[in-house]
């Protein structure tokens, strides 16, 4: 299999989206800061984005399936966003802070 021809194969497909899946997960438990936590949970839904189109496109039958579970994970991430940008607004204004560790007031 040549250079070119990688773009034809599942496991292309399927080892960009766990490296997409893993970057976010390492970014949710690495991150201190609520934005930063926000983008790792962005990419975490890309890669299984990027897992349902390469099913799609290389296994399923109906080759529409997987359009629509990855426009239903675009609707929950946009949602997502902007209801973790209020929090985050909203965090700040109490707090003067969202790194994660000088919440403490939030636990119990």
């Amino acid at each position: 299999m040549t250079i070119l021809n990688l773009y034809n194969c599942l496991g292309t497909y399927l080892v960009l989206g766990a490296l997409l899946f893993g970057f976010g997960i390492y970014g949710l438990v690495a991150r201190r800061t609520l934005i930063g936590m926000l983008i790792a949970s962005e990419l975490v839904l890309a890669g299984s984005s990027v897992n349902f189109m390469a099913f799609n496109r290389f296994l399923a039958p109906d080759p529409a399936v997987g359009q629509i579970f990855t426009l239903f994970i675009m609707a929950i991430a946009a949602a997502e966003a902007a209801i973790a940008v209020s929090i985050v607004v909203a965090v700040y204004r109490n707090y003067k802070s969202i790194d994660t560790e000088d919440l403490v007031d939030l636990q119990g």
